[in-house]
C-alpha cells in the first residue's frame, strides 16, 4: 500500500498472525500507543502556529483517498501518521486560539482522555446492569448540573445526547407527551386539535428539524418576531398564542433563549415563563451555549428564571469545552422521559429488575450509545466549578476586549449581550453595513487562514460580521491581531 500526503511516499508490506488482525500484539499496541501519544501532543502543542482553515479542494483529497484500497495491511504506525498529518492539513482547526467562530472550543486534557477511555473500555449504556458505574455518574452530572441551574437536584431527571439538536428533539417529544398523553401509542392522528409551539426568529433551526421529524410538521412551529434588542418580543408572544387558540389550535411549548447561536442573545426567560405558567404550556429554555453562565456567580442573573423550565438544553461541549459531542436535556418533571420513551422488550438484559434503577434505553431517543458524560465528568473532577469560572470568566473578558477594540477601530456593534459573542458592523463608510462588503471581509479572512470569522442575518434581514471567543487559550494579542486584520481589509476596500 502506498499514501502520498503531501509529503514523502508511504509504504507497506506490513503481516500480522490471524489471532492478531484486529487487536494487534502486545509490541504493535505500544509503537502504537506511542506513536498516538506523539502526534496528539505535537497537535496541541503547534496548533496555533499553523494556518486555521484549510486549502478547500476536493478532487485533491479523493485522489488522496482513492490510493487506500485496503487490499493490503498496512502498519499501525503508519495509518496514525497518516490520518493525523491529513487532519492537520485538512481541517478548519477549531482548537485554535484565532478561531472565532460557532462554538467549537479547544476540547480539555481531560476530556481527550476521557474519549479514548470510554473507547478502550466501550461501556453500552443501554441497560444499567451493563454499565453501572456509567450510568450513575451520567445521572449525577445531571443532578449536580440541574442544580447550577436552580433545580431541585432530588426532583429532576435528564439524559445526555449527540448534541443540542437531539436535546431540542428531546424536549418536543417530552412536551407533545405531557399535553397529549394518547401521542405515544396513536400519535398526531388522536389530537383533534392542532397542536403548534412557539420560537423567536433567532432561534436554533434544530426546532424547526424537530417538527419536521416528529411529524408535526414545520407549519406547527410559530417564529414569534424580535424586539430592537433581538429579543422574543413577549408581547406578540400572548397575542399569537391567543389567536391561535381562537383558531382552534392547541399551543403546547414555548422556547426562550439562553444564548442565541447569532448574537448571543438572552431571552426574558422569566417573563416567557409566566406566560407559558398562565397558558399551562409546557417551557422549554435553549441554554446550549449560553446556560454556562449559570457556573459564573456573577453571570447567574443572566439566567433569572431558568429553574422555572419544564425542560432545558445544555450542551457541555460548547463552552465547557469538552469534546464533541455532549448534549444534555434536564426536566423537572421525573416520570416524562419514561412516559415519552419507554417500553417493554423481551431481549433487553434483567438482571436489575427490583432494584431503583432505570435503562438509559428507556429513557431517550437513542437506545445503544457511548458513554457521553465521562468527558464532562473527569474535566469538571480535574479543574473543579472555581477551576471552570475562571476559565469561563477569561473567554468573557477577551469577548469585552475585542467589543472595545473594535468600537475604538469605528466599527459598531450591534449586539447587546455579556456574553463573548460580538456582531459588528463598519461605522465609518457608507457601504459599512453592506452584505457584499462584510462577506468580502469574512471571505478574505478565512482565506488567509489566518484566523476564522463569519458572517450571519440578524432578525433574517440584517446582515453583521460574526466573531465568538470559543477557546479558553485565546489572549489579547489573538484579538488585536483579528482586529487588525480587518482593519486591513477595509482600509484595503474603501481606498
Amino acid at each position: 500500500m502506498q499514501i502520498i500526503l503531501n509529503g514523502p511516499l508511504i509504504s507497506s508490506n506490513y503481516y500480522m498472525k490471524d489471532t492478531d488482525i484486529l487487536s494487534l500484539t502486545t509490541d504493535d499496541r505500544h509503537r502504537l500507543w506511542q506513536k498516538l501519544y506523539e502526534s496528539i501532543e505535537t497537535y496541541i502543542s503547534n496548533v496555533s502556529e499553523g494556518p486555521v482553515t484549510p486549502e478547500l479542494n476536493p478532487e485533491k483529497l479523493r485522489d488522496i483517498l482513492s490510493k487506500i484500497t485496503f487490499e493490503q495491511a498496512t502498519d499501525p504506525v503508519e495509518t496514525i501518521d497518516f490520518i493525523t498529518k491529513g487532519l492537520s492539513q485538512y481541517q478548519t482547526h477549531t482548537p485554535h486560539p484565532r478561531y472565532f467562530g460557532l462554538f467549537n472550543p479547544a476540547p480539555t486534557t481531560m476530556g481527550i482522555a476521557a474519549d479514548a477511555i470510554v473507547a478502550a473500555f466501550n461501556p453500552q449504556l443501554a441497560a444499567w446492569s451493563h454499565s453501572p458505574l456509567a450510568i450513575e455518574i451520567e445521572h449525577h452530572l445531571v443532578r449536580l448540573l440541574a442544580g447550577r441551574f436552580g433545580f431541585n437536584p432530588a426532583e429532576v431527571d435528564g439524559t445526555f445526547t449527540s448534541g443540542g439538536a437531539e436535546a431540542n428533539h428531546t424536549a418536543v417529544l417530552t412536551a407533545l407527551s405531557n399535553t397529549f398523553p394518547d401521542y405515544g401509542r396513536y400519535g398526531l392522528q388522536s389530537i383533534s386539535q392542532k397542536p403548534s409551539l412557539y420560537v423567536s426568529k433567532e432561534s436554533h433551526h434544530s426546532f424547526l428539524k424537530a417538527a419536521k421529524n416528529s411529524g408535526l410538521g414545520t407549519d406547527a412551529l410559530r417564529e414569534i418576531p424580535v424586539n430592537e434588542r433581538y429579543e422574543t418580543d413577549t408581547i406578540l408572544l400572548s397575542q399569537i398564542i391567543q389567536e391561535d387558540k381562537d383558531n382552534g389550535y392547541k399551543p403546547f411549548m414555548i422556547v426562550a433563549n439562553a444564548g442565541t447561536t447569532n448574537a448571543g442573545i438572552i431571552d426574558p426567560i422569566n417573563e416567557i415563563a409566566q406566560i407559558a405558567e398562565r397558558e399551562n404550556i409546557w417551557f422549554h429554555v435553549d441554554a446550549a451555549w449560553g446556560g454556562a453562565a449559570a457556573l459564573i456567580p456573577e453571570l447567574r442573573d443572566l439566567l433569572k428564571g431558568i429553574h422555572r423550565a419544564d425542560s432545558l438544553t445544555f450542551d457541555a461541549h460548547k463552552w465547557l469545552s469538552v469534546p464533541m459531542g455532549a448534549g444534555i436535556y434536564i426536566t423537572r418533571h421525573k416520570e416524562i422521559l419514561t412516559q415519552t420513551f419507554g417500553m417493554a422488550t423481551n431481549y433487553m438484559p434483567k438482571e436489575a429488575a427490583g432494584l431503583d434503577v432505570i435503562d438509559p434505553f428507556n429513557h431517550s431517543i437513542q437506545w445503544s450509545r457511548r458513554f457521553i458524560g465521562l468527558k464532562v465528568f473527569l474535566s469538571l473532577m480535574a479543574a473543579g466549578w472555581d477551576g471552570y469560572a475562571k476559565a469561563l470568566r477569561h473567554q468573557k473578558k477577551m469577548g469585552d476586549f475585542l467589543r472595545d477594540a473594535l468600537i475604538k477601530n469605528g466599527w459598531e456593534v450591534v449586539n447587546n449581550t455579556p456574553l463573548p459573542i460580538v456582531c459588528f458592523v463598519d461605522n465609518e463608510h457608507e457601504d459599512g453595513r453592506s452584505e457584499i462588503f462584510l462577506s468580502l471581509v469574512s471571505r478574505t479572512i478565512v482565506k488567509s487562514g489566518d484566523a476564522w470569522i463569519s458572517t450571519t442575518m440578524l432578525n433574517g434581514n440584517k446582515p453583521v460580521l460574526r466573531a465568538c471567543i470559543t477557546n479558553y487559550k485565546t489572549t489579547e494579542q489573538d484579538v488585536s491581531f483579528l482586529v487588525q486584520k480587518i482593519n486591513s481589509v477595509r482600509k484595503n476596500y474603501f481606498r
